[in-house]
C-alpha cells in the first residue's frame, strides 16, 4: 500500500526490489534502513489490477456473479471484504461499472479519501491547472511563473521543469484524440503544444486580457476560448484563425466547455449568468439564472445531458439540459467553489474543491443525494484551483494557490489510512466531530513563536491538524478553525510549545549572564 510523502523536484533514488542482490552484507545497520526504505512503497501502480480485470472479462455478467464465492467455478473475484487478503482480488473502477454485484455500480469505489502523495517542486508557486497526459503515465501542472511541470504518474517523481509562458498560466485542454495541447496565460495568449510538450503554434487574442478557459469541440477542428474581455470566441484549428466571436456576457468569462457530442456551448460569467451558445450561428439559445453570485466553473456531464455549475455563492447546481430544468442545488461547501470535475467512470459521481482547500466528493442522480457522500475539510491550506481524475478512475489529482499538487487514491481493503476521525464517516462521534467551530487562544507575548520564521511553524501545525489557524498579532491570540476535537489538538500542542519556551526562558535566567539582572 502506498505512503504519505513529499517530493521536491529532486529526481528520488530508484526504487530496488527485494532481491537479496540489493543487500549489504558488509553493514548489517545498512542493511536494517535499506530494508525499512523499500517496504514504503511510495507507488500507485494500476497495472495489477488493470491486468485482473482484463483476464476476468469473460466472467463479467452479474448472474455469475451474483453469489460470488472465494474459490467458485467461472467466478472473476469474490466480494472485497474488510481485510488485506483481498488487495489481490481489488480491481479498476472500469471493472466495477456494469458488471458489480448485484449488476449495479459502486459509487463509493470512487471516493479518494487516501493521500498518495503531496509534490512541490523547488522554488515554487502556487498551481493554477494541471491535466494528464493520454493515457495517464504522467501529470502536467502549470503555474503562476508561467511554467510547466512534469509528475510520473505512477510513482510521483519529479521528471521535467520548463518554461512555456510568460505570465500565469490559466488553462490547458487535451484534444479528444489527444493528439495536441493547448494552454492558455494570464496575458491573452494561447499556444499549441504537440503530445512530446513542443511548442507548434502561438496565438494573441482577447485584447491581452486573459483567457481562463478552453475547450475542444466533439470533432476536434474547431475550439473555444473565454476570457475577461467579456467575449467567448470560437477559433478554427487548422487554420489557426478566429470565426466568430460570442458577445453577450456584461462581465469578464470565467469558464467556458463545448458539449461532449453536440453543437454546443456553456459559458458562466462574472455577471453571475450561465449562457448556452450555438456555435453555427452565433446566437445565444438560453441563459440560465441559477447563481447569485460569479460562476466559477461549468461541466458537462459525459452522458451529454447533465450541466454542472458552480459559483462564488458556495452553491453547485446540476441541471438537465433537455428540459432546461435544474434537477439539484447542492449545498457543502463554506466558501467559494473553485474547481469541480466529474467522474471518467461513473456518470453520477464528481468531486468539488473550495477557496478554503474543502475537497467534497458527490453521488447525485436518482440513487443519489444532495448531501456530500465524502467530505475531506482541509485537503489543501488553500484554493483548490485545479483538479483531474486519472482516465482508469482511481486517482485524483489536485492543485492549489498552496504551491502543492497531491494525490488522492483509494483506500485498500482492511486500511484506515485517510480515514480521519473528523470525516463525515465516524462512528460515534456524531456532531462533535463534524461541525466545524472556532475558537481563540490567548498568546501573550509568545505570538512570534507561534508563527515561525516565514510562517513555518504555523503552516506546518496546519497541516498535521487539518485545522485553519490565523494569529491576530493585535490582539495577541490565535484563531482556530475546526472540528471540536482538532480544536483541543491544536490546544494542547500550541500550549505545550509555549510551556517549553516558557522553561527555556526560565532556565537561562537562572544560569546568570544577562539573565540575573
Amino acid at each position: 500500500p502506498p505512503s504519505t510523502s513529499t517530493t521536491t523536484n529532486k529526481r528520488p533514488p530508484p526504487s530496488s526490489s527485494f532481491s537479496a542482490n540489493n543487500f549489504n552484507d558488509d553493514n548489517p545497520e545498512d542493511d536494517q534502513e535499506e530494508q525499512q526504505t523499500e517496504l514504503k512503497r511510495r507507488c500507485i501502480d494500476y497495472h495489477t489490477p488493470a491486468v485482473l480485470d482484463l483476464t476476468s472479462r469473460l466472467y463479467r455478467k452479474s448472474n455469475r456473479r451474483s453469489h460470488a464465492l472465494p474459490g467458485g467455478s467461472g467466478l472473476a473475484y469474490p466480494y472485497l471484504q474488510c481485510h488485506t487478503n483481498y488487495i489481490k482480488w481489488m480491481g479498476l473502477p472500469l471493472g466495477e461499472v456494469g458488471s458489480s454485484r448485484g449488476g449495479d455500480p459502486i459509487p463509493s469505489t470512487a471516493f479518494l479519501t487516501h493521500l498518495a502523495h503531496v509534490t512541490r517542486a523547488k522554488n515554487s508557486s502556487p498551481v493554477m491547472c494541471l491535466s494528464w497526459t493520454p493515457g495517464g503515465r504522467r501529470l502536467l501542472t502549470g503555474n503562476q511563473e508561467g511554467e510547466f511541470t512534469l509528475w510520473d504518474g505512477i510513482n510521483f517523481s519529479f521528471e521535467l521543469i520548463m518554461s512555456a509562458h510568460d505570465s500565469s498560466f490559466r488553462c490547458m485542454a487535451w484534444s479528444h484524440n489527444q493528439n495536441y495541447l493547448l494552454t492558455s496565460d494570464g496575458g491573452g495568449n494561447i499556444k499549441y503544444w504537440s503530445p512530446s510538450i513542443a511548442p507548434v503554434q502561438s496565438i494573441d487574442s482577447h485584447d491581452g486580457q486573459a483567457i481562463h478557459a478552453l475547450s475542444f469541440s466533439p470533432a476536434d477542428t474547431k475550439f473555444v476560448s473565454c476570457g475577461d474581455d467579456a467575449t467567448v470566441r470560437i477559433w478554427d484549428w487548422a487554420g489557426r484563425r478566429e470565426e466568430r466571436v460570442l458577445e453577450g456576457h456584461g462581465w469578464d468569462v470565467k469558464c467556458v466547455q463545448w458539449h461532449p457530442r453536440s453543437s454546443v456551448i456553456c459559458s458562466g460569467s462574472k455577471d453571475n449568468l450561465v449562457k448556452l451558445w450555438d456555435p453555427r450561428q452565433g446566437g445565444c439559445l438560453s441563459t440560465l439564472y441559477g447563481h447569485k453570485n460569479t460562476v466559477t466553473k461549468v461541466a458537462w456531464n459525459d452522458n451529454g445531458n447533465w450541466l454542472l455549475t458552480a459559483s462564488r455563492d458556495q452553491l453547485i447546481k446540476l441541471y438537465d439540459i433537455r428540459a432546461m430544468k435544474e434537477l439539484c442545488s447542492l449545498k457543502g461547501h463554506h466558501k467559494e467553489v473553485t474547481s469541480i470535475a466529474w467522474h471518467p467512470i461513473y456518470e453520477t459521481v464528481f468531486a468539488s474543491g473550495g477557496m478554503d482547500g474543502t475537497l467534497i466528493y458527490w453521488n447525485v442522480g436518482p440513487k443519489g443525494s444532495e448531501e456530500p457522500a465524502v467530505k475531506i475539510p482541509f485537503a489543501h491550506d488553500m484554493a483548490i484551483w485545479d483538479m483531474k481524475w486519472h482516465p482508469a478512475g482511481h486517482l485524483l489529482a489536485t492543485g492549489s494557490n498552496d504551491r502543492q499538487t497531491k494525490f488522492f487514491a483509494r483506500n485498500r481493503p482492511g486500511m484506515k489510512q485517510g480515514l480521519d476521525d473528523d470525516g463525515l464517516e465516524v462512528a460515534d462521534g456524531g456532531a462533535y466531530d463534524n461541525e466545524i467551530i472556532q475558537a481563540e487562544m490567548e498568546l501573550g507575548n509568545h505570538v512570534g513563536i507561534v508563527i515561525g520564521r516565514r510562517g513555518a511553524t504555523i503552516i506546518a501545525m496546519q497541516r498535521q491538524t487539518k485545522t485553519k489557524m490565523h494569529v491576530d498579532q493585535i490582539r495577541r491570540v490565535l484563531q482556530i478553525e475546526g472540528t471540536a476535537r482538532q480544536i483541543e489538538t491544536v490546544k494542547k500542542r500550541v500550549g505545550a510549545l509555549l510551556d517549553r519556551v516558557s522553561s527555556d526562558n526560565e532556565d537561562r535566567g537562572q544560569g546568570g549572564g544577562f539573565g540575573g539582572f
